[in-house]
């Protein structure tokens, strides 16, 4: 019984075509979430890749930047074949030289002046070729001054090998101080949140940064994600959108020393002005956001990046605090820094909210206008404006009664 609670075999029917067809619309919805094709992932990856590129020789002009941006294994497969074949090479030259010159058939012969002493051999002239481009020098295999052929591949492999190592260590040690790993202590909220902030809707998320060295000058920005048709007709895949998230007051320019709650007043310029909580989960969309700074501790320029799909943005619910005081210092707690609690929040779109609120507005405006205006007249101007009401009332009476005298009388002479 046990076996048979804990391990059931079930078996989903196969249910017909028709039956296929029906499906619940909330599972065909579940469907639709889980078919969107992110633009960015939420560690930061660019989910773009690029093919068909005809012009492949301008990564070869730009060949630094190309072997920085290689993965660690093929980088330093690089590395390692760069020196290897330039020792190869050398020690192939000088070997070469001492075959020419008959060194190698002068071995043993104590009056012959070879062109680099001691070398019997391409495993020497090997040794040799790296002893010369590291500067080692055991001082066992030395060039000779008879040997002017020698001293040109010498100055030839010393101004070379200088190049090589440059190159080769430069990018090793661009590669190293890469700041994206630094970029991987910079965290973003699993979700977004829209709830009512100083009686305005907004849309937040949370930053954070884990290191206690800050990012100086840091900022964020705000990109949605979506396609559009114009009023042309042409379609724009994938149209970037700016998401305002304080560039007017500053609020962009962030202090990151504890956790921020960045916030995007839902207003008329906002592209979320005309979406509702039901409008929300069927649309298609994203939102990139990006923090740049710098580090503290190198001042290289950092970049993170994450994004929000349609299915992570909640409404009606805000973010748990993760600050708390302690005893002479304040203390994060970034176990709470991606939970959210629930909140009473409108479910219909910012411009419901606002027509809403224009209308509430309006008919207790004009009376205390009204009110205002006349508590604001003296007793004579209030006293003359009644005289004035009440013959206005008096004439209005008088029109009426003559309008019905007209009519009775109209109506004798008909008869």
């Amino acid at each position: 019984m046990e076996q048979d609670v804990e391990s059931p075999i079930i078996r989903k029917p196969k249910l017909p075509k028709q039956a296929r067809e029906d499906l619940p619309k909330h599972l065909a919805e579940i469907d639709r979430v889980k078919k969107i094709q992110r633009y960015v992932q939420k560690d930061g990856k660019c989910n773009v890749h690029h093919g068909n590129v005809r012009e492949t020789y301008r990564y070869l002009t730009d060949i630094f930047t190309t072997l920085v941006d290689l993965k660690w294994r093929f980088n330093l497969f690089i590395f390692v074949l760069v020196y290897t074949v330039t020792w190869l090479f050398f020690g192939f030259m000088w070997w070469l030289i001492a075959y020419l010159r008959g060194d190698l058939d002068h071995i043993a012969d104590n009056q012959w002046t070879p062109c680099v002493n001691n070398l019997n051999g391409f495993v020497s002239a090997f040794l040799f070729s790296i002893e010369t481009e590291t500067t080692i020098g055991y001082g066992y295999r030395v060039i000779t001054d008879k040997c002017p052929e020698g001293i040109v591949l010498l100055l030839v492999q010393s101004v070379l090998g200088s190049i090589v190592n440059a190159f080769m260590v430069g990018c090793m040690f661009v590669k190293i101080s890469q700041p994206k790993k630094r970029a991987e202590t910079l965290v973003f909220s699993t979700n977004a949140v829209i709830s009512m902030r100083d009686g305005r809707l907004c849309l937040m998320f949370r930053v954070g940064d884990l290191r206690n060295s800050h990012i100086v000058e840091a900022s964020i920005r705000a990109k949605l994600i979506k396609s559009k048709q114009t009023k042309e007709g042409e379609f724009i895949p994938l149209n970037q959108t700016d998401i305002n998230v304080g560039y007017n007051t500053g609020d962009d320019r962030l202090f990151l020393v504890s956790p921020l709650i960045i916030c995007h007043e839902i207003n008329q310029n906002s592209p979320f002005w005309d979406i509702s909580q039901a409008h929300l989960s069927k649309e298609e969309l994203e939102i990139v956001v990006i923090l740049e700074g710098m580090v503290e501790a190198t001042g290289m320029t950092c970049q993170a990046r994450s994004s929000y799909v349609s299915s992570e943005i909640k409404w009606g619910y805000r973010f748990t605090p993760v600050l708390t005081l302690e005893d002479g210092f304040y203390e994060v707690d970034y176990n709470s820094f991606h939970d959210i609690y629930e909140t009473d929040t409108p479910t219909c779109s910012a411009k419901e909210l606002a027509d809403m609120a224009n209308r509430a507005r309006l008919p207790l405006t004009w009376s205390l206008a009204s009110k205002l205006s006349q508590q604001g007249l003296p007793e004579s101007e209030q006293e003359g404006q009644e005289t004035k009401t009440n013959l206005d009332e008096q004439g209005k009476s008088e029109k009426t009664e003559r309008n019905g005298d007209i009519a009775n009388l109209e109506s004798e002479s008909k008869v």
